[in-house]
């Protein structure tokens, strides 16, 4: 996990450590959308200025508000018999994140370590390490538009950063099955705890859409760049 120190244009926090995942886990092929949403949690907590439809992202979403959607997910699917009892919907660790984008890469990006936003939704007159120039959507996309990485998921990088559960810790967390959601992290220069989001989004040029970028963020806000993809995981006894 994190990126070799002459990948360009990497940051503080991505510091390569070593991670075992022992438990496998299943991914969302897409970003959460707002179809999604309205058939699990029904009302919609805001206003879609930045994309609105059934097949585009949710976004502008906190982070308590996307745990609630994991939770009710959750109950439906073992109402119905579509999750077994012992597995649960959840936002994906930090390192869950960066190797279900990596799909066994080891490049700066899913698609090599140089991107234009012909193959991710980013603002393409500025690319990743010599991509070539592309468009600039300045809104989110229906999800499925891009090509997806090599394990087929789709928007990993590019669309709407991506909540993770762990709060934020300035060194990538290392070791076994690592998870930091109930283990806060180092506060901001304004005192504030923050969560792990991940992969880049509209608003932003390329390099942000790299494997290892790791950025925090309050909990506590949504913003039209923010989204979500969840997990199913098997609740340890």
């Amino acid at each position: 996990m994190g990126s070799p120190r002459d990948e360009p244009e990497r940051r503080p926090g991505e510091n390569q450590v070593n991670v075992t995942l022992t438990r496998g886990f299943w991914i969302g092929k897409f970003e959460v959308t707002q179809g999604e949403w309205k058939r699990i949690v029904g009302e919609v907590p805001g206003v879609f200025d930045k994309g609105e439809g059934e097949r585009f992202p949710m976004y502008d979403v906190n982070f308590a508000q996307c745990e609630e959607f994991c939770a009710k997910a959750t109950a439906q699917a073992h109402a119905s018999g579509e999750l077994p009892r012992d597995w649960e919907f959840r936002l994906p660790t930090d390192a869950q994140w960066e190797y279900a984008c990596r799909a066994g890469t080891t490049t700066a990006t899913p698609y090599g370590n140089s991107l234009s936003s012909m193959k991710a939704n980013f603002l393409g007159h500025t690319p990743y390490n010599g991509g070539a120039v592309g468009p600039a959507l300045d809104r989110t996309c229906e999800v499925g538009q891009y090509a997806p990485n090599p394990w087929g998921m789709y928007d990993m990088v590019g669309n709407v950063f991506e909540w993770c559960r762990d709060w934020y810790h300035n060194r990538a967390p290392g070791g076994v099955d690592p998870d930091l959601h109930d283990v806060p992290g180092n506060r901001n220069a304004a005192g504030s705890l923050s969560r792990v989001r991940r992969g880049g989004c509209w608003a932003d040029v390329g390099w942000p859409c790299r494997s290892a970028f790791r950025l925090r963020f309050e909990p506590e806000r949504g913003h039209s760049h923010i989204g979500f993809r969840v997990v199913a995981v098997q609740v340890k006894p």
